[in-house]
């Protein structure tokens, strides 16, 4: 009875982790999610350098540097604050839906690439 029951948990924490996959960083269907929380009211946040951020930007965004989010959290809100990260590749804004996610806040997106967006 208990392998029955470690078998079926197993499985279930397959399925739940196959259905969460499908939004995946760089994948159309997050740009898409990414934009609808945007327009939702969702925090825009660009993880990238300010020399980056100044170079160009997503409409909206404000800029938090990866390395400076844990100690500026209080400029995103509360952790109920619905958040969309992006960087240029998407690894840094990665780090930043963990880091974020570690923090508490529970409505975290990441864009990945800021070239997702178009």
């Amino acid at each position: 009875m208990k392998v029955a029951l470690a078998v079926t948990a197993a499985l279930l924490v397959g399925l739940v982790l196959t259905a969460c996959s499908h939004l995946r960083a760089g994948d159309p269907a997050v740009a898409d999610e990414a934009r609808r929380r945007v327009e939702a009211g969702a925090t825009l946040v660009d993880v990238r350098s300010p020399e980056e951020f100044a170079d160009g930007h997503l409409p909206g965004a404000v800029n938090i540097p990866v390395g400076e989010l844990a100690r500026r959290l209080g400029e995103l809100g509360p952790p109920t604050t619905p958040v969309v990260v992006y960087c240029r590749s998407g690894a840094r804004s990665g780090r930043a839906e963990r880091l974020l996610k570690e923090q508490g806040f529970q409505d975290v997106l990441d864009l990945g690439p800021m070239s997702a967006w178009r």
